[in-house]
């Protein structure tokens, strides 16, 4: 085994390690990854929420025994894959030792130690950009039309993991225009690789057609709820935030990419940065759908600098330039990870306030950060949940009904009694089991609409009753109801059925 290998081992070790340890036992999982766990039981091409890819790694997760563990093992063995593939892109562009270890580190200590902590597409989403660009430098570098066909295949994977990937085409295409490498459009080769792209996303694409293309609804939500409070410069300042410890090496690969000489060639990927941040901020993205676009710049950044302090005096710098990231860590390390209890967030919650990490999506600041939030109160509401089950009659004949997938999903994962919760919310509006006729409903219903609930619910029913809630104040949760009626006066299947009409119409 030679000395880069061994040193490559180590960083992979030392980011699963981190990935464990920077998560406090006082935290469940995150509202997403219920739904994403819960996708293993309905496989599919397509889901209103994600592309299928998801899916497929819940299935493995659910034959390894759906344990936190495993859970958590997948994002960092991708954030794993993320240095790995920076490493081989390094020694690609001919990089010396210092140039890996640089790298590596900068990877290692950057944004992505919170992105892979949740089971989310998100981290697999970073892993297929960075994959992508290493395939595109490896294809610049030897003109071996293989690597389009690779390309087409990583772009494919990556698409049905998340569409975000479809950004660095935008960014991609022009800058293969304006730069020496468009004789790449005259390549047959070029359009066959596209058609093997084409046809390993296309039951994707025909599972969108077949359900009225719920991506666009889903879109169109998520810009008139959450885009909308999206503030452009808070996305160009977070850009700086993602990779702070690597600043001096992103913006050394921008100098690089134009006047190192050696890199000439590679001028393609200056302009793809400027074109995709720019796509990103016309469509007023969320700021972290951008973080796959910095590691393959870390890359060619560390190799210049390598080259810029090899002689001298300079070559003094390289464990200070190395030690940059580690040490601007450390402070992020103390707000940006869930790693302290609720109560001592709240006590010093001007140091996370001030970075904007108590800004929700709904743009107004609260207790906790909403990751954090959306990891309190869930095995509560499913313990309720299902204490309130055991007291039923029928229980057999009984639906329980949430407001969104967080709650669905948080009681399908912690149940001890096999239920099956369903919502009119995201990708549960295609799993209601319609065959049984239904004496009991559980309702799960946000705090501020419980007693509407009751009122628009019990004259159905002979019995109403607000059985329990969420109590844990931290929590996102907090004072979510449960609502039990007994004793239905009407077949409410019809009624259910006509709701998630009502909803498929919309979409």
């Amino acid at each position: 085994m030679t000395k880069k290998t061994t040193i490559l081992i180590g960083f992979i070790g030392i980011k699963f390690l981190l990935q464990f340890l920077l998560l406090s036992s006082e935290y469940e999982l995150q509202r997403d990854e219920y739904l994403h766990l819960d996708q293993a039981n309905h496989l599919a091409w397509g889901y209103v929420s994600v592309p299928p890819f998801t899916s497929w790694t819940s299935y493995i997760i659910k034959l390894l025994g759906n344990s936190i563990f495993w859970i958590k093992f997948f994002p960092a063995l991708y954030g794993a894959l993320t240095i790995y593939i920076v490493w081989k892109a390094i020694e690609e562009l001919n990089g010396n030792l210092f140039a890996l270890i640089l790298g590596a580190t900068c990877v290692l200590f950057s944004t992505l130690l919170r992105l892979n902590m949740l089971y989310q597409p998100n981290s697999f989403d970073v892993l297929s950009w960075t994959a992508l660009y290493f395939i595109l430098l490896k294809y610049i570098k030897t003109d071996d039309s293989k690597w389009l066909y690779v390309g087409a295949t990583v772009f494919a994977i990556g698409f049905l993991n998340k569409y975000n990937i479809v950004f660095l085409l935008i960014g991609l295409l022009p800058s293969l225009l304006v730069t020496e490498h468009r004789k790449i459009f005259l390549k047959p080769t070029l359009y066959f690789s596209i058609l093997v792209g084409l046809l390993l996303i296309l039951p994707n694409l025909v599972w969108q057609y077949n359900n009225n293309f719920p991506v666009f609804h889903h879109l169109k939500e998520l810009a008139d709820t959450q885009l909308v409070n999206v503030n452009r410069f808070d996305f160009l300042k977070n850009q700086l935030l993602f990779f702070a410890g690597s600043l001096i090496v992103i913006l050394s690969s921008f100098y690089a990419l134009l006047f190192y000489k050696p890199f000439q060639k590679y001028r393609l990927f200056f302009f793809s940065i400027l074109f995709t941040l720019t796509a990103f901020l016309y469509f007023k993205a969320k700021d972290y759908y951008a973080i796959g676009i910095y590691p393959i710049y870390i890359a060619f950044g560390s190799v210049y600098l390598a080259h810029v302090l090899k002689d001298g005096w300079k070559k003094y710098l390289q464990p200070v330039a190395i030690a940059v990231p580690l040490l601007l860590f450390i402070p992020i390390y103390n707000v940006a990870f869930p790693n302290k209890s609720p109560e001592y967030i709240v006590q010093h919650s001007e140091n996370y306030k001030k970075l904007g990490l108590l800004r929700w999506e709904d743009g107004k600041d609260h207790l906790l950060p909403q990751d954090f939030a959306d990891m309190l109160g869930w095995k509560e509401l499913a313990l309720k949940v299902d204490s309130a089950y055991l007291r039923l009659p029928n229980k057999n004949n009984t639906l329980i009904l949430c407001d969104n997938y967080g709650q669905a999903g948080a009681i399908n994962f912690y149940t001890r009694q096999n239920l099956k919760a369903v919502s009119f919310n995201a990708d549960y509006i295609d799993w209601f089991d319609l065959t049984k006729k239904y004496e009991n409903i559980i309702r799960v219903k946000e705090a501020k609409e419980v007693n509407a609930a009751l009122q628009e619910t019990s004259p159905f029913f002979q019995n109403s009753t607000l059985a329990d809630s969420v109590t844990n104040r931290y929590a996102r949760e907090f004072g979510t109801g449960i609502i039990v009626f007994t004793g239905a006066k009407i077949d409410i299947r019809q009624r259910i059925k006509d709701e998630i009409d009502e909803k498929k119409n919309y979409h």
